[in-house]
């Protein structure tokens, strides 16, 4: 230990420069930063579901591979004017990069059976006014026309751009970019909406970087208050300051060189490294500004700063990324990626504060470090605590009794039914868009079916399409279910033509579906390729069902399943419920699964950590009881909260968990050591209050404060995590002090 100490006096001038080297390229990787955004992100991975959806896919195409538009008229949507301006603008719309085709309401057609064949006629005539009154009551007159291409209210007229599957983050932002150049050459339309794919990543990829900007300006602006309030001393804040922000720096350099792209809740990482690097220079300064003060000289009181603090640092440094490295047991691309990047920032934190941090200290002359009345305030304090645990233990353990019974009952009521509209940003215009068509067309959630065909019939069999009727026309009961298409749109819509529009929802009749079989292949409408596989063995019923909860939409789709088996001949159609919507929501079921392996894997690694570190069973013991109380007290604010258990929230526990066993092991490293020096069990306690104990309560202050910089953000889970885990960690700082003490005494 004095050898490595001597090197870093030694070379510290070394050191310091070749921190400097690294920040510079570090800056200039951070030129190459990539942000990104896709709901195929959090596919779980190896989930049978989406197997079969991507083998559906592959037969048809992807069910987000559409953006909406709903532009809103002053005029009347069923005016000339209106209808041969969205004329003109999806005809414009349809040279937009990427996209496939343009439909609205002035450009669709409706085929048409007569005895020379197909012909076909426009939805909405512009003119004669005749023909354009008429349509305009047919159209809303129809719940399905209504709901799905103009706006409930009646004053939007909706256009739908399809465009290429799959499309990654630079085409969703050529694509995005292009558009808005378009709508800004329009001088004639009033207010539009947007709902879909491109429009949700380009727009989310940008509130990712508003938000690590954001939360890294407030983390370095929050953490300087606290570090004034704590020490009162420039020299020693500017250490603190410079090492933690040297500590984000290279760690986004390093993730932006290694080709890593930012996602969803990389909003976190200025956070998490402020939190990990925080911890550690707060216990190492205060180590070494103690034993100054004592009158220790300058080498003396980094060696034994090393001696003290280094091996307590290093076990939480490894606690702390073993929690991270546990979410590598998700399912769910982002959050293995941030488990393994906050591992990475956790072992680069603990190296920089190890070199960076006792090189540049020990540049500070001693009468630079001194006592202020603060640190005697937080000696007061300690020992007030010291004497609460002591004199209190009864108390204790009843209250702890207590809140676990209340623990308890929380966690029951802990739900996993997630929405979409909970992980949109918070006065968006993303969100609001997102609203509006909740509220006012058929929503953006997709609800898709995948028919195979069976006993050697095709997708235009009489028999099929009838039970494809009648399970259509049950879809359609579900008031949460609309926009319902499939092949038998082209049934009805042809018989609303042969019964000169007196319905538009009856299928004809066995004979003519049977004069229409041979026919209906080679009917030249765009639609039946996407409903149809090329040899007519499989067919697909595509929906939208509102944002109103993971576990409510699984309610609904097993009613369907049941209804399906009950009353369609499964003999003949095997229906199975699919796409994107589906795959997300299987997330409910893996968060559980994962969190538990995760905590599991978290709580076998640091239980090998204690065991090296103790030798001894029931300091193992005693190490893992105080930090279970925040875990559970974490899981039942999610329960009385009403916060819905999902994929980024999910990640709150293991940054409790590795956190919290941080405090533990460095009063209990303190303990030992006092022990070691031939102090009685009361008397290394109470040392250990007084010498850690300050240390502990610095960084959970300033953990507390780091964490609530989430609230800054605009993005719900961001909140809801820096909220719940600033409250927990506080939890734990209690249950070190109060809890933890009664047990060594009873060891």
């Amino acid at each position: 230990m004095e050898q490595e100490t001597y090197w870093i006096l030694k070379y510290r001038k070394h050191i310091l420069w070749s921190y400097l080297v690294l920040s510079i390229i570090a800056l200039l990787a951070l030129t190459q930063i990539r942000f990104g955004f896709s709901f195929e992100q959090f596919f779980p991975k190896g989930d049978p579901e989406l197997e079969f959806f991507k083998e559906f896919t592959s037969d048809f195409e992807t069910d987000d591979n559409f953006m909406l538009i709903a532009i809103q008229s002053d005029h009347g949507v069923f005016s000339k004017r209106f209808i041969d301006e969205i004329v003109d603008f999806s005809q414009q719309c349809d040279s937009l990069p990427y996209v496939t085709s343009v439909q609205s309401l002035g450009t669709m057609k409706l085929p048409q059976f007569t005895p020379f064949g197909f012909k076909f006629k426009p939805f909405l005539r512009a003119s004669p006014e005749s023909d354009r009154l008429q349509d305009s009551i047919s159209i809303m007159s129809s719940p399905k026309l209504r709901n799905s291409l103009i706006s409930k209210d009646g004053d939007a007229m909706l256009i739908l751009i399809k465009h290429q599957d799959n499309i990654g983050m630079s085409e969703s932002t050529e694509l995005m970019s292009a558009f808005n150049t378009l709508w800004q050459s329009q001088d004639h339309f009033t207010d539009y909406h947007l709902l879909g794919r491109a429009y949700f990543q380009d727009e989310l990829a940008s509130m990712q970087q508003r938000e690590i900007l954001i939360s890294s300006v407030v983390s370095v602006l929050l953490v300087s208050i606290i570090f004034f309030f704590l020490y009162r001393q420039r020299l020693l804040i500017l250490v603190s300051l410079v090492t933690i922000a040297l500590g984000m720096l290279l760690f986004v350099g390093t993730l932006s060189l290694f080709g890593r792209e930012f996602n969803g809740i990389s909003a976190l990482y200025p956070v998490l490294m402020l939190i990990v690097g925080t911890s550690d220079v707060v216990h190492i300064v205060s180590k070494y500004v103690d034993l100054m003060i004592a009158g220790k000289s300058k080498s003396e009181s980094l060696k034994i700063t090393v001696k003290e603090i280094g091996l307590a640092t290093f076990l939480t440094s490894a606690t702390t990324a073993a929690g991270f490295l546990s979410l590598i047991t998700s399912r769910i691309g982002p959050i293995q990626e941030f488990g393994m990047n906050s591992a990475l920032g956790v072992v680069m934190a603990y190296g920089i504060v190890v070199t960076f941090t006792l090189a540049a200290i020990s540049f500070i002359p001693r009468d630079q470090i001194r006592q202020t009345k603060f640190q005697g305030f937080w000696n007061r304090m300690m020992k007030v605590c010291y004497r609460i645990s002591l004199t209190k233990e009864r108390q204790i353990a009843i209250v702890s009794i207590i809140l676990l019974i209340i623990f308890g009952v929380g966690i029951s009521k802990i739900s996993t039914n997630y929405d979409i509209e909970s992980n949109l940003p918070r006065g968006a215009k993303v969100t609001e868009d997102f609203l509006y068509f909740e509220d006012q067309f058929s929503g953006f959630r997709p609800f898709e079916f995948a028919i195979q065909i069976k006993q050697d019939q095709t997708a235009y069999s009489p028999q099929v399409v009838t039970e494809l009727y009648k399970f259509t026309e049950h879809l359609s009961t579900y008031d949460e279910v609309g926009d319902v298409s499939s092949i038998v749109d082209l049934y009805t819509g042809l018989q609303s033509s042969i019964s000169f529009g007196q319905s538009d929802s009856a299928l004809p009749s066995d004979s003519i579906l049977r004069v229409l079989q041979p026919l209906m292949p080679r009917l030249p409408n765009p639609s039946s390729a996407i409903l149809v596989n090329k040899d007519m063995t499989k067919t697909r019923v595509t929906s939208k069902i509102n944002d109103f909860g993971a576990d409510n939409i699984l309610v609904i789709g097993e009613d369907i399943d049941s209804w399906v088996n009950a009353n369609l001949d499964t003999t003949l159609l095997n229906i199975r419920r699919t796409g994107t919507g589906v795959i997300l929501d299987r997330n409910a079921e893996y968060v559980r699964a994962s969190l538990l392996q995760g905590m599991g894997l978290a709580l076998l690694i640091v239980v090998v950590i204690m065991t090296f570190l103790f030798k001894d069973i029931k300091m193992l013991l005693i190490s893992l009881l105080p930090n279970v109380l925040p875990l559970l007290f974490a899981a039942a604010l999610l329960g009385y909260a009403g916060i819905k258990l999902e994929a980024t929230i999910s990640i709150i526990f293991t940054i409790v968990f590795g956190i919290a066993v941080d405090d533990t092991i460095h009063f209990l490293s303190k303990y030992k050591i006092s022990l070691g020096k031939g102090l009685s069990r009361e008397e290394a306690i109470r040392a250990t209050f007084l010498d850690t104990g300050k240390a502990i309560t610095f960084t959970t202050i300033i953990l507390f404060f780091g964490f609530l910089v989430l609230l800054f953000s605009i993005h719900p889970p961001s909140n809801v995590i820096g909220i719940l885990i600033s409250v927990t960690l506080i939890s734990a700082l209690l249950a070190d002090f109060f809890i933890l003490p009664m047990l060594l005494r009873r060891m």
